[in-house]
């Protein structure tokens, strides 16, 4: 992404900000063009480029009520039953294409110092990110304001691992899903210390499809720990692998947005960005 892309990005996230700020108000199109201090016709043109809509019907896909409608309508449909059978037709549907592999204690011993991680910087649709994987897969990936600091909190998590920073197949095969192309996605390979509860938790998340959204209890549900809801909720904040791992797809029963590691007004432009992923293919 280029200097200005990246510019282009802030700007829809602090619109973003601003439509979350005063959703009950309704805000006009000028309005929110004027928060970010640019003219109703560029702001219209920045966002719809970026989001593949136009801000007022992304308004629509952030609000609560939205969320309530597709929490509401969660019944099987054809897609949801076909990925789940593995059918190539659900191509769109990221949850295929991501397999999760747990960290052996051997390789998690020590602070990971059998482990060689690569690690490089790239850009995305909703910020810059740093990702790193083993020769296993990726063990990292997260939204980022300054490189060293990630770098640093990087070894924090595997701090006696060797450290090299380049860009390894496993890394551009998840940087791919940024494209939005699914013709060539080959499979995105993650390699994860966890504790069976968070790896049994963060597999759950891979199979809530793209565009759709799920709670914490539903979640505690589908892995046969109804009542482990809080317990559920700290394991999705601890995953280590931003996007690919959709902790971004889980909100409250109330529909509200809830919480979100690298912040919620990049939560709800990812719900939103989605949304009008999905919209554009039907």
């Amino acid at each position: 992404m280029s200097t200005q892309a990246e510019f282009n990005y802030n700007r829809v996230a602090k619109a973003i900000e601003f439509i979350r700020s005063n959703f009950q108000e309704q805000p006009s199109l000028n309005e929110i063009a004027a928060s970010i201090h640019l003219s109703p016709y560029h702001f219209q043109r920045l966002f719809t480029e970026w989001a593949g809509v136009s801000p007022k019907k992304f308004m629509q896909y952030i609000s609560v009520e939205y969320a309530k409608k597709l929490l509401k309508e969660r019944q099987v449909t054809l897609l949801e039953a076909a990925m789940e059978t593995g059918f190539s037709g659900t191509g769109r549907l990221h949850d295929l294409f991501v397999s999760i592999e747990g960290m052996t204690p051997g390789e998690y011993k020590n602070g990971g110092e059998s482990l060689e991680i690569n690690y490089s910087f790239a850009e995305s649709p909703f910020g810059k990110l740093i990702v790193a994987s083993t020769q296993k897969g990726i063990c990292h990936m997260s939204f980022i304001d300054d490189g060293q600091k990630a770098f640093d909190d990087l070894k924090l998590r595997f701090p006696n691992a060797t450290y090299r920073q380049f860009l390894d197949k496993h890394q551009q095969d998840g940087l791919a899903i940024f494209q939005n192309d699914w013709s060539k996605q080959e499979q995105i390979k993650l390699h994860l210390n966890g504790t069976p509860f968070q790896l049994k938790v963060w597999e759950t998340l891979l199979k809530i499809p793209s565009g759709s959204l799920s709670v914490y209890g539903e979640i505690a549900q589908k892995i046969e720990r109804p009542k482990a809801s809080r317990a559920v909720g700290s394991a999705i904040g601890k995953n280590p692998v931003a996007f690919l791992i959709p902790c971004h797809r889980v909100i409250q029963s109330s529909g509200k947005i809830g919480g979100y590691m690298w912040g919620n007004t990049r939560k709800s432009a990812i719900i939103g960005w989605e949304a009008a992923q999905m919209a554009s293919t039907e």
